[in-house]
C-alpha cells in the first residue's frame, strides 16, 4: 500500500487529464492534416474541425465538469488515499476501453478520407472537453 495525500491525488487526475487531452489534440489534428492530403480541395475536414471543437466544448460545459467534480468528491472522500486512487477502478476499465477503440479507429481511418475527418473531429471533441474542462482540477485542488 502506498499512501498519498488527497492533494497529491487531485494533481495526478489533473496531470493524466491534461496528458489524455494533449494526445487527443496532437492526434486530431494529424488524422485531419492526413485528410487534407488526400483531398486538399474538400471542405469537409473544416467540418470536422468545427463540429470538433463545438461539441467538444458543450461537452465540457456538461458532461466533463461534472465527472470531474464528482471524482473529485471521491477522493475528498477517500480515509487512506492510495497512489493508485486518483479515479476509481471503473473509470480505468473505461479509459482502457476508450484508448482500445481510438486505437482501432484511427489505425482504420488511414487512407480514408471521410472516417479521417470523422474520428479527427471526434479525437478534436474529446481533447476539447478535457482541456476545456480541466480547470474544475484547479479550483478544487487544496
Amino acid at each position: 500500500m502506498i499512501l498519498t495525500s488527497t492533494r497529491k491525488l487531485k494533481g495526478l487526475a489533473a496531470l493524466i487529464w491534461y496528458i489524455g487531452g494533449f494526445i487527443l489534440l496532437f492526434k486530431g489534428i494529424s488524422l485531419i492534416e492526413e485528410a487534407i492530403i488526400l483531398r486538399p480541395t474538400q471542405y469537409w475536414h473544416w467540418v470536422g474541425i468545427i463540429t470538433g471543437i463545438g461539441i467538444g466544448m458543450l461537452k465540457a460545459a456538461f458532461i466533463f465538469k461534472r465527472s470531474i467534480h464528482r471524482n473529485m468528491d471521491r477522493i475528498d472522500s477517500l480515509e487512506d488515499p492510495q497512489l493508485w486512487q486518483f479515479y476509481s477502478p471503473k473509470f480505468f476499465f473505461a479509459l482502457a476501453l476508450m484508448i482500445t477503440a481510438g486505437v482501432f479507429l484511427s489505425r482504420t481511418a488511414h487512407g480514408i478520407y471521410p472516417m479521417l475527418v470523422v474520428v479527427g473531429g471526434l479525437d478534436l471533441s474529446l481533447s476539447m472537453a478535457l482541456i476545456g474542462s480541466s480547470f474544475i482540477y484547479w479550483k478544487r485542488w487544496k
